[in-house]
């Protein structure tokens, strides 16, 4: 089975190749065919020294002429493999070592078990702060509530070739990851996941990039959102209609502004963009 490893990378050149290194050891006694494609989203900071790598077939570096942000990064990673490599399916997957290289023979075993579903890894533990890890839950409860959709992944699955095709042809995969592959596939199988630490540097998601991301994702079922806000603030209204105040007032108010919020992030699904977006590679360098 030919397996393509995507990872985005914005000027983290030394968690990169240390997470190449470690994928090598990981993937020796696979007899899959693995390589992996690093997608540069314009960085400007020098590349580190590479080593020698004994397993892994290839090492591509897509080179980006201006920087697009992560989705649109995994976007554009998807398009070029699905145009010009031969695979089975991509494992698309972070570069800073919290998706552990480990893993990917988890969700290698996993697809040979299930291969028509795509393989998601989901988180059973993580390495944030309270906070933050309350912050995720509330997200992901609001998004199953207002949309339906149970979505506990990230980047770090494993997609079967069929469903990348559908993918390159989703314009909602120019905007999230997570929320399109959700909308194109409902065959999803799970392995457990624990995020790992970052191996250099504090983490680079802040409590902005979370909103964002969950309102991304959001906006891919932007419909089924606003007929849910709609009814719950008719019902919410109608129970606190003899007890208004400022304070009983701040969930529509919050409401109204993430509906305002969801449809402007749902403008980033743009499908005659995506389709030109590998016109912003520079160059390719092969390192093996």
């Amino acid at each position: 089975m030919k397996v393509k490893i995507l990872i985005p990378i914005y000027n983290d050149w030394r968690s990169v190749f240390k997470l190449l290194k470690n994928i090598d050891q990981q993937i020796n006694d696979l007899n899959d065919e693995i390589s992996v494609l690093i997608i540069n989203d314009g960085s400007n900071e020098e590349k580190d020294e590479v080593s020698e790598f004994k397993n892994i077939k290839s090492i591509k570096i897509i080179n980006m002429k201006k920087n697009k942000g992560h989705a649109r990064c995994n976007a554009a990673g998807l398009k070029y493999i699905f145009e010009n490599e031969d695979f089975d399916c991509v494992v698309p997957m972070d570069g800073d070592g919290e998706d552990r290289p480990e893993e990917i023979k988890l969700l290698i075993e996993k697809h040979k078990d299930y291969p028509e579903y795509v393989i998601t890894a989901n988180r059973v533990k993580r390495s944030e702060g309270f906070l933050f890890k309350l912050c995720y839950e509330a997200h992901k409860m609001i998004t199953l509530i207002f949309t339906g959709q149970n979505i506990k992944f990230g980047n770090f699955t494993l997609l079967p070739k069929l469903i990348v095709e559908k993918m390159v042809n989703e314009k909602a995969t120019w905007n999230s990851f997570s929320g399109s592959l959700r909308k194109v596939s409902k065959n999803i199988k799970s392995i457990s996941s624990i995020r790992g630490p970052r191996y250099f540097g504090p983490s680079k998601m802040n409590f902005s990039d979370l909103i964002k991301h969950s309102l991304s994702i959001i906006s891919v079922f932007k419909f089924t959102w606003l007929a849910r806000s709609i009814i719950f603030l008719l019902i919410y209204c109608y129970f606190i209609s003899n007890f208004i105040s400022i304070i009983t007032i701040i969930p529509v108010v919050v409401i109204i502004a993430m509906n305002a919020m969801i449809f402007t992030l749902s403008a980033r699904e743009n499908l005659n963009e995506y389709k030109d977006s590998l016109t912003n590679i520079s160059g390719i360098d092969i390192i093996k």
